[in-house]
């Protein structure tokens, strides 16, 4: 028959804890061991290897050491009454993650930042509010934001999210269509078409001058919250392609046939 106690090397197998992990819990109190000889070697019996395994359970649910400490000295039904409670914020956090994970996949495949749903249980804003958010408080006091926001303020919650949905798939396939002509003059009339329908898609919500146009395209190579996005149209080229091919329309410089820029 083995012996009721087992020595650090003995809990250190069973567990997969350290031994650095084992003295801290000496230490400080957690974890004492059932004797210890006089060489100073520790020796644990099976009720004290049952309570490392309680705490390294409670370790694993994210329980800080100061609140597992105060764990350990409750009776088993009241740590159980604990963990019952605990467990329905593990499973809140299981479905947060999973949301994350799919909306994270969502980005990575090309959808847009502004349509993910990750900060819907949070009192963060969307990503599409804080857009709107930094918006107002560039242009907020713009003749043409507040065109835009009269007419935005026309539409009911509906009939906003279905706008914004066909504005960008209307954007995305302007944008497929002109890294299909990446290798054209940004001059050219087929490119300098498209940027045209680009505008248009625009227009459903404001008025384009040059001015908003030129900080549109800025905003587009230097804001890196745009280059995940971009990625899904052409190569790395084809953001400057882009921002070429708008400043070429701002500036009226359509003529087709004219030598490459790039």
């Amino acid at each position: 028959m083995k012996t009721p106690y087992f020595t650090v090397k003995d809990i250190i197998q069973i567990t997969g804890i350290t031994k650095r992990a084992l003295h801290y819990y000496d230490k400080t109190d957690l974890l004492k061991p059932s004797k210890v000889e006089d060489n100073g070697y520790r020796y644990y019996d099976q009720e004290a290897l049952g309570n490392l395994q309680m705490i390294l359970l409670f370790k694993e649910m994210n329980f800080s050491l100061k609140d597992i400490a105060a764990m350990m000295q409750l009776s088993k039904v009241e740590q159980k009454e604990i963990l019952r409670e605990h467990r329905s914020t593990l499973v809140q956090r299981k479905q947060k993650l999973e949301t994350i994970i799919d909306q994270l996949d969502e980005y990575v495949d090309g959808r847009d930042i502004s349509h993910l749903h990750l900060f819907d249980d949070s009192s963060i804003l969307s990503i599409q509010e804080q857009y709107e958010s930094e918006a107002k408080f560039v242009y907020g006091d713009t003749e043409k934001y507040q065109e835009f926001e009269a007419n935005v303020s026309q539409l009911s919650a509906e009939e906003q999210e279905q706008a914004y949905q066909q504005f960008s798939i209307n954007m995305e396939q302007v944008f497929r269509e002109l890294a299909k002509h990446q290798n054209l003059s940004p001059a050219s009339g087929e490119v300098q078409t498209l940027v045209s329908e680009w505008k248009s898609c625009l227009e459903q919500f404001m008025v384009c001058d040059d001015e908003i146009l030129r900080c549109i395209a800025e905003a587009y190579t230097t804001d890196r919250r745009y280059a995940g996005y971009f990625d899904q149209f052409g190569d790395e080229d084809f953001l400057r392609f882009l921002y070429q091919a708008i400043m070429v329309y701002v500036e009226g410089k359509v003529v087709s046939g004219v030598k490459d820029i790039r």
